[in-house]
């Protein structure tokens, strides 16, 4: 009897360590096979990071290159490496910054692009950047439809040779070249304006601005309005119904703008490919636009024309934004910081 129970007792044993030995060999291939599959799921997650990541930075470093707006630097940083030296010219320019900073409280600024659309991009991008709504004027009248009553029911056959900044082009087509320009205005203003996180309105101010093709429709659609409203004031002016804004006084007062046609073709057509807006220009900008533009000219730094206000006559309830000027021509955006 013992050595039966001895026998199971043996035989149950090594059934159980036989067992045994092929479940471990089960479970050390299946760990094994974890331990790699862990392992290129690792390396596979190390991979897609560094690509996402790499992606990611081109992706920023070509925005960034194609941005018309740049991000904020320091102000005092950015005078002292572009006014280098002890000229005067470059000392009179060094405290007219250390004015901004002391006195006005600027201690930032955004560069923009150095080209002849510089100051209605900075204008536009600021409206934009700060969520200001539509001027009440664009609430009440569809500005899509202004190039078709400037054609049709004013019988301005002439806006046949509107030029597109530096696409000098003329022609039939520059009428539904108009309409796309008005049309690419209204709905990224509105969509932008109607945006409330500032985060995500920043972005979208960035991607839109970093696009020259998108961005370039803007600034015609503002130049297209600013002739559309010349030609108002100039009917007005000719049949004595109503007053104007005196800026419209001098605007035709101009040898070279003394009526909406050659306002077009001797200032419109050439802003964005080689001129700028002027002053009189910039007093209509902010009326139509109805913002108050506050400039500061560091070249007329210690004279009263240091601080100007574009137009100098504006409502109360009218936004403010400000520009940055050294020569007239170029602008950039201050920032301000209590």
């Amino acid at each position: 009897g013992r050595h039966e129970v001895w026998s199971w007792t043996t035989a149950t044993k090594e059934s159980l360590c036989l067992m045994w030995q092929k479940v471990r060999v089960q479970l050390m291939l299946s760990m094994s096979f974890l331990t790699t599959v862990f392992w290129y799921c690792r390396r596979l997650y190390s991979f897609l990071a560094q690509l996402l990541k790499r992606w990611s930075n081109y992706l920023q470093s070509k925005l960034i290159r194609n941005l018309s707006v740049l991000p904020e630097v320091d102000l005092l940083g950015y005078s002292v490496r572009e006014w280098k030296g002890e000229t005067k010219q470059a000392k009179h320019m060094r405290e007219a910054y250390e004015e901004l900073f002391r006195s006005c409280h600027i201690k930032y600024l955004r560069q923009v692009k150095r080209d002849n659309y510089s100051v209605v991009r900075a204008v536009l991008f600021q409206i934009f950047s700060q969520g200001i709504p539509f001027p009440s004027w664009m609430k009440e009248r569809d500005i899509l439809k202004l190039p078709e009553k400037l054609l049709y029911s004013q019988g301005c056959n002439w806006i046949q040779q509107y030029s597109f900044g530096p696409e000098r082009y003329t022609g039939p087509n520059a009428f539904g070249k108009l309409r796309k320009c008005m049309e690419a205005l209204k709905t990224n203003w509105a969509e932008i304006s109607a945006t409330r996180d500032h985060e995500e309105r920043g972005n979208m101010c960035n991607m839109l601005f970093s696009d020259e093709s998108k961005e370039y429709k803007l600034y015609e659609a503002v130049k297209f309005i600013m002739l559309y409203e010349a030609v108002e004031a100039y009917e007005q002016i000719k049949s004595r119904e109503e007053p104007v804004h005196n800026l419209f006084s001098l605007l035709f007062a101009r040898d070279s703008s003394s009526d909406p046609l050659s306002f077009m073709m001797n200032h419109l057509n050439s802003i964005g490919d080689s001129v700028c807006l002027d002053q009189v220009e910039l007093f209509l900008l902010g009326y139509l636009l109805q913002v108050k533009i506050r400039v500061y000219r560091l070249h007329r730094f210690n004279t009263e024309e240091f601080q100007v206000n574009y137009p100098d006559e504006y409502r109360r309830e009218w936004n403010e934004i400000s520009l940055l000027t050294e020569d007239d021509r170029y602008y950039h955006i201050p920032l301000f910081r209590t």
